[in-house]
């Protein structure tokens, strides 16, 4: 089982690398000459000292005397092969490099598009931990052997020369060589069979202790509030005892098993010594042919170790490409059509018949209603009766499962890309600011001039406490806003909508941090701002605003009309707005009870 397993993960992990060849193939064969010069010069250095062995070194010994032309001959052949082989090392990691890191980052590149062309359905299934992982530790970890990748082939190269250079040099230690290089074969089968599964594990668990850190951070005020700092400290630090204890293992097989592929060609070196010194008493070769043979089994000792580094990297990189993949081969992108909105005034809405569900679990059934250019129209209904998912459905973050959303009469499924995001405008309920400064965070990539973004800020009732700001526009609002308010973060990210004059305005509940008169004078100016607006709202002030009134209720729409038409025929409706007043009623009424008995 274990060898299947082992020669699955080879095969998988060699498809990898042959993504990789086919994505850099100059690069990648640049790199690899470069490696193959280096193999190339590795046998020829050990020539070259056999040939300055036998005419240099040997007659100094016997005649006292050396010619001019020998020592130079072999200085020119010992530093010629010398900066050739640097040459050779120079060029393989520079270009094994930029191999590597160039897989990387199109590999980052490719999953971040991917992330914004799925649609918002697919983000709920996936934490967002896991795509952190997927577009940095597995994006990484799935090209790591791209690093030795040149110099393993390089060493092959140089097994090959190494092999010709010892059979034309002497036969009878060619074969006593040879014998290590079956052993080395093997050694490395069993590395790879022992190492492939921990470093399987171990991989895995990155990921998933990058999921439990990004949850905590992000959960971070709810972890403190709730005073879960050392269930968390415990959550995490179990997964990371369990990383820690995988990269224990593997570094275990590791430090078995390199020593053990360092020390075979040095046992190839004792062999060819001791068979050699027994032929050199013979006569039957000279010394200049053995210091060859056993130069070139010394050099052969840390370039063979790159076989392993390969071998070693392949289970890593099988995992890291495979989550990867997963997100490369997910379905569900947003299909686009040509068409275009060439109005300037108000958007005409119109929801027809639309339905939606969250799996199983349907959400929307059906749902009818329009918007008229310029009108404000609140959504209004209890706790998940479905108004939150027809806010994603109107600005299109998520398509639904039947019916249809226009926008002048066209169906959003038909706009060109890019077409919808410059007519509408969303506000959510979580406001999200970056760390960047009021204006960066307002403008947000857009060419909009100082005054614009004031006059934004103006209709948000902002501007007073920017103005107030140490540096105004340019003052740093931290990450996601936290020197600022609740209902500061909800004006700028209001203002934000507004700077873009969007034909139609989507608010889900964006007021809610915001005082009641503040609200008040936002909804009256949005009112000259020409656009349609939607509101998601809860208030009685706000939703007593708005031109016209949709009551949600388990995903259908029960009733619409004017704010006093529901009061009187609406029973959920009214029961929903007047809760607030009726319960302060029913506490006074408490009250008055008390003090009288």
């Amino acid at each position: 089982m274990a060898s299947k397993v082992t020669s699955a993960v080879m095969r998988q992990g060699l498809g990898v690398l042959g993504v990789a060849v086919r994505a850099e193939k100059a690069v990648f064969a640049a790199a690899v000459l470069a490696s193959g010069l280096y193999g190339g010069m590795t046998v020829a250095s050990a020539w070259a000292l056999g040939w300055a062995t036998e005419n240099v070194v040997l007659p100094a010994f016997d005649k006292g005397d050396v010619t001019a032309g020998a020592l130079w001959t072999a200085v020119l052949l010992i530093m010629g092969t010398a900066l050739l082989k640097s040459i050779g090392v120079a060029g393989r990691r520079i270009l094994a490099g930029l191999l590597q890191y160039r897989m990387q980052a199109s590999s980052r590149r490719a999953v971040t598009r991917q992330y914004l062309r799925l649609p918002l359905s697919w983000h709920h299934r996936h934490p967002t931990g896991q795509l952190l992982s997927n577009a940095s530790a597995d994006a990484e970890a799935a090209w790591a052997p791209l690093a030795p990748l040149p110099m393993a082939v390089g060493v092959i190269v140089m097994l090959f020369t190494a092999a010709i250079a010892m059979l034309f040099t002497d036969l009878v230690l060619a074969l006593v060589g040879f014998l290590i290089f079956p052993a080395i074969a093997v050694l490395n089968l069993v590395y790879q069979r022992r190492l492939s599964p921990l470093a399987t594990r171990a991989q895995q668990l990155r990921a998933e202790v990058s999921e439990i850190a990004h949850e905590s951070f992000d959960g971070a005020l709810v972890v403190k509030t709730l005073g879960r700092e050392a269930l968390e400290t415990e959550r995490f630090q179990r997964r990371a005892h369990e990383l820690r204890d995988a990269n224990i293992a593997v570094g275990r097989v590791r430090g078995l098993f390199d020593p053990m592929l360092e020390a075979l060609p040095t046992l190839g070196v004792l062999a060819v010594l001791g068979v050699g010194a027994l032929r050199l008493s013979t006569a039957s070769i000279d010394s200049g042919e053995l210091v060859q043979v056993a130069y070139l089994f010394t050099l052969l000792a840390f370039p063979i170790r790159a076989l392993g580094w390969v071998l070693a990297e392949l289970p890593r990189s099988v995992v890291g490409w495979q989550r990867v993949r997963a997100v490369l081969d997910a379905e569900g992108s947003m299909a686009y059509g040509e068409a275009a909105l060439e109005q300037a005034a108000p958007a005409n809405l119109e929801i027809s018949d639309v339905s939606y569900a969250y799996g199983s679990a349907r959400v929307l059934h059906e749902v009818s209603f329009d918007v008229p250019p310029g009108r404000t129209v609140a959504l209004v209904g209890p706790t998940g009766s479905g108004k939150s998912t027809l806010v994603q459905l109107l600005v299109r973050l998520v398509d639904p499962a039947s019916g249809r959303v226009l926008l002048d009469g066209v169906d959003v499924r038909e706009l060109a890309y890019g077409t919808l995001a410059g007519s509408v405008a969303l506000v959510p309920q979580q406001t999200f600011l970056f760390d960047d400064t009021v204006r960066g965070n307002i403008a947000l990539g857009l060419d909009v001039q100082d005054e614009d973004v004031w006059a934004a800020l103006r209709l948000a009732q902002a501007d007073g406490f920017v103005g107030a700001l140490g540096d105004g526009l340019d003052t740093r609002v931290g990450e996601r806003g936290t020197t600022l308010s609740g209902g500061q973060r909800q004006r700028l990210a209001l203002a934000r909508a507004l700077a873009r004059r969007p034909r139609l305005l989507i608010l889900d509940d964006a007021t809610s941090s915001v005082d009641p008169q503040v609200e008040a004078k936002i909804l009256q100016g949005l009112r000259g701002a020409a656009a349609s607006v939607v509101v998601v709202a809860y208030r009685m002030a706000t939703i007593a605003l708005a031109d016209e009134i949709v009551y949600l209720d388990r995903g259908r729409v029960v009733d619409r009309g004017g704010h006093e038409e529901l009061l009187a025929r609406c029973e959920g409706y009214r029961n929903l707005v007047t809760a607030y007043e009726r319960e302060e009623a029913e506490r006074a009424a408490i009250e008055v009870e008390e003090v009288g008995a």
